[in-house]
């Protein structure tokens, strides 16, 4: 039985964009995203927002041939996932191994993490509200860049008590930090 683990890249403030719907800011270096490559790398299945899907999309296309090393694996990654996208407004998708939910049912995403033959991650902080709302994510993953912003979109929901079991945190030289953590039984 794989988990669910919704990973995000944010600011100190916890948003993943600006007021202004910018997050070039989060970009992130060679060493944080190799993290963000092994965080996956487990993983057999995305669950997607609409707008999470379409900024990555770019991957299934792009040529990496001039790239880094850790974006090329972050492709072969991104390949090898099956992604299904949440969007009641998204007519088709560009992207090979993906599908299209309208609704996000608990119960069918519950099942699908139980026979995952790995991990599913999970992206978007509107869908990942459903799920953590729901009681089905397992770990939160954190990728904190180095600035405030003041204002944007809040990676987690409000109002909601979570209890959490802190399971790391990793520094980068960047400036990133990673924290990790579980849900507690």
């Amino acid at each position: 039985m794989g988990k669910l683990i919704y990973s995000v890249n944010c600011s100190l403030d916890g948003y993943i964009n600006d007021a202004n719907g910018n997050f070039d800011w989060s970009a992130p270096d060679e060493e944080v995203h190799q993290a963000i490559n092994d965080l996956m790398r487990p993983a057999s299945t995305m669950l997607l927002g609409r707008r999470t899907y379409e900024t990555l999309a770019v991957w299934e296309t792009w040529d990496v041939s001039n790239e880094p090393p850790v974006i090329a694996d972050f492709q072969r990654i991104w390949l090898g996932l099956d992604k299904i996208v949440y969007s009641t407004t998204l007519m088709d998708v560009a992207t090979a191994r993906t599908s299209i939910a309208r609704t996000f049912d608990a119960s069918a995403v519950s099942a699908l993490i139980s026979s995952s033959p790995g991990d599913t991650v999970i992206g978007g902080p509107t869908l990942a509200a459903h799920a953590i709302r729901a009681g089905l994510v397992d770990e939160f993953h954190a990728f904190v860049a180095p600035v405030v912003v003041g204002g944007g979109t809040h990676w987690l929901p409000e109002g909601l008590r979570v209890d959490l079991k802190l399971r790391g945190v990793r520094q980068f030289a960047g400036g990133f930090a990673q924290t990790a953590h579980g849900v507690r039984a």
